[in-house]
């Protein structure tokens, strides 16, 4: 696909093993991430940690990430795609290899539980910071290798690698558990120990595989700013907008074209954020499980909820001829009925089922608001808008998994509830604040 430009055979395959190997940088940080997020409940409960510590630990971390995207998406533009990616990859296997032996050190006794989380939290701080360097480098060093005519298909399969890295990070989560090993016991801290491995893996072979490209001056092409990598957190297609459209027109938040999608995108984004967060931690108390028995029940909640959000995206919304205004009150309305299920289910298939009806309907919403704010804007404003759309998706996990432990903490069922409600209230406004383009 990729090669397609380029006359040589020989040349063409290097192309599309090189994508294949961009695939699996955006694949590897997006499953490593989740499959640390599906075990953290397990193992903060198994620490005797506060739950509003584990959520603060991946807040943290997804604040970074989005303060430190956009500076690592400019400097790739001046210092070369291959020393950014490396700089990602580097960043991400780093600090997943300190997260486990901070998180060993607490399974073994070695460190209060306390005291392993706040230097767990310390790790959290290197991926967040330099983790960001990668995927804006590989987007930029893809759509650098394409015509403008295959530069957005590519880059949206590219961006796809993030929503199978959700699925895959908790469905092998559980199979990464280990034992003793010398002695010292691993168990829970498994699979931060074998993500830096493969990470180490994928950071050789970039090494060895692509040129450096550190003395070009000028680039064609730019990438952009991902959305932090999270439970939930599937492409909508706005990295790529961003990365494809027109600078030309700044557009702010306020902006009466957009404001109103900000604001459902936000609250939305939040609304998701903070009932994935906390679905770990209900799904060991509604099935009144240990710690180490619950991570493949919630590896299944979280498969199936990222699954249905995909299945949205990439099954039925582009069967249906909806608005993104239709699109956000038809997801709007699912995830109300499926947050609240969620609050009030009591066994797996319920947990699984209520929780997968409340992801497809985030799968709605996610692309209706990305698509409603492109179209409130021309095509010079593209670019800036697309912009503004990543960063509201990154904002929702800094705020929002804190904010919905937290409610657990109170009581179980609240972020749910709050969420569902939440959900409800933005119908009403969605109806009345949002318009298609179209509808003037």
């Amino acid at each position: 696909m990729i090669g397609a430009k380029i006359g040589g055979a020989t040349e063409g395959s290097k192309v599309d093993r090189r994508f294949a190997l961009m695939f699996l940088v955006m694949l590897t940080i997006a499953a490593g991430n989740t499959a640390l997020q599906s075990v953290l409940p397990a193992l903060g409960r198994s620490l005797g940690v506060a739950d509003s510590a584990v959520a603060a630990a991946f807040s943290v971390s997804a604040l970074l990430w989005v303060i430190a995207a956009p500076f690592w998406a400019n400097r790739s533009d001046r210092h070369g795609r291959r020393a950014m990616i490396l700089l990602g990859v580097g960043g991400f296997s780093v600090s997943l290899a300190l997260c486990g032996v901070f998180l060993m050190a607490g399974i073994n006794a070695w460190i209060g539980g306390t005291a392993a989380f706040l230097c767990f939290i310390g790790g959290r701080l290197i991926y967040g910071t330099f983790g960001a360097a990668a995927p804006p480098a590989v987007q930029a060093l893809v759509a650098g290798e394409t015509t403008r005519e295959e530069r957005t298909k590519a880059l949206t399969l590219l961006a796809s690698a993030f929503g199978l890295g959700t699925i895959l990070g908790p469905a092998i989560a559980p199979y990464l558990i280990l034992g003793s090993i010398g002695g010292v016991e691993i168990g829970l801290a498994g699979p931060a120990f074998l993500f830096a491995v493969f990470g180490v893996a994928v950071w050789i072979t970039v090494r060895r595989m692509l040129p450096d490209d550190k003395i070009v001056a000028a680039h064609e092409t730019h990438g952009a700013s991902s959305a932090y990598p999270s439970i939930g957190g599937a492409p909508t297609g706005a990295s790529v907008a961003a990365a494809t459209g027109s600078h030309v027109e700044h557009v702010g938040y306020t902006d009466p074209r957009i404001r109103a999608w900000m604001i459902a995108g936000l609250v939305m984004g939040h609304a998701q954020a903070m009932t994935g967060q906390a679905i770990g931690f209900l799904v060991i108390d509604r099935l009144h499980l240990a710690p180490a028995l619950a991570l493949e029940p919630t590896g299944i909640v979280l498969m199936m909820g990222a699954g249905a959000a995909l299945l949205a995206q990439w099954g039925i919304i582009p069967r249906l001829n909806l608005t993104p205004r239709q699109l956000v009150l038809t997801g709007l309305v699912l995830a109300a009925v499926g947050t609240a299920l969620t609050g009030i289910a009591t066994s797996l298939y319920t947990i699984a089922t209520a929780y997968a009806l409340a992801s497809l309907g985030f799968g709605f919403t996610r692309p209706g608001f990305t698509a409603g704010s492109s179209l409130a804007v021309g095509a010079n404003a593209q670019g800036s808008v697309a912009g503004k759309v990543t960063s509201i998706n990154g904002a929702s996990f800094v705020l929002g998994p804190s904010i919905g432990v937290g409610l657990y903490e109170a009581q179980h069922s609240l972020p749910y509830l709050v969420a569902g409600a939440a959900c409800v209230v933005m119908i009403a406004y969605a109806w009345v604040a949002l318009r298609d383009a179209k509808e003037g």
